[in-house]
């Protein structure tokens, strides 16, 4: 089942998802949050750092995993995830660096590093709430579309033109923009026991279109979020005109 919340610009969207997530973290203290990087997340840690500071909010008991990392990219890049996740909420937060999870990047062994996270996902049992973002061409994480089949296990992943296209406006030499990534895979991802999607903008109207009204296919991986039963989608008035249709 998917909750459609509508809202009008993206600073609500930003406010929704902190007090759904803040909530998670109010109600169980001890909650495994499966996090996302990018652009569209980033007003919601803006909050729930307010919160932290002004509210107390207690994420010393709380658990992280992220959804992916670049390949190639030290922690210490200002491009990596992991520097984005330390830069922008871990380090302003009481939470244990120890219990926030990234893929490693500069892992010299992807296959083991991939049946490692796998094995992390299932011993926490999955995350209680997954937070994400959606790509222009639906992909999640960096579970790309093609025409074959959903990419089960965490893997590397190959990154299509569009993707890196979009990324390129954070990279000051195209050449630097990775062409791989380390992500979780559709397995792990549908794990969760439940999903907050933030949608915001007009060109991601067609992957929310997906999302809601498509068929499940690996040509738009958001589509498998069809499959789960709770599923809370936050999605802007600029991003909504096509889905409603």
């Amino acid at each position: 089942m998917i909750e459609i919340i509508r809202v009008k610009d993206y600073e609500t969207m930003s406010l929704y998802a902190a007090r759904l997530v803040a909530a998670q973290v109010r109600l169980v203290p001890d909650s495994v949050l499966g996090l996302a990087t990018g652009s569209t997340p980033l007003g919601m840690y803006r909050e729930l750092v307010r919160q932290h500071r002004e509210e107390g909010l207690d994420f010393s008991q709380v658990t992280t995993i992220n959804l992916d990392e670049y390949c190639g990219l030290p922690g210490t890049n200002e491009q990596s995830y992991r520097y984005y996740m330390d830069s922008n909420f871990f380090s302003k937060i009481n939470i244990d660096p120890d219990l926030t999870f990234i893929p490693d990047g500069m892992t010299t062994d992807i296959d083991a590093c991939c049946e490692m996270y796998d094995e992390l996902i299932d011993f926490l049992g999955g995350t209680d709430i997954q937070v994400l973002g959606v790509g222009e061409n639906g992909h999640i994480a960096f579970n790309e579309p093609h025409g074959y089949c959903f990419t089960a296990k965490t893997h590397k992943a190959e990154l299509t033109e569009n993707t890196m296209e979009v990324n390129s406006r954070f990279f000051d030499d195209p050449a630097e923009i990775p062409r791989y990534a380390i992500s979780m895979g559709m397995r792990g991802i549908m794990s969760s026991k439940c999903f907050l999607i933030m949608i915001s903008g007009a060109q991601k109207a067609d992957a929310g279109y997906g999302l809601l009204r498509g068929e499940v296919t690996p040509r738009c991986p958001v589509s498998i979020l069809q499959l789960h039963p709770n599923v809370k989608l936050i999605v802007t008035d600029d991003a909504f005109g096509k889905i409603k249709d």
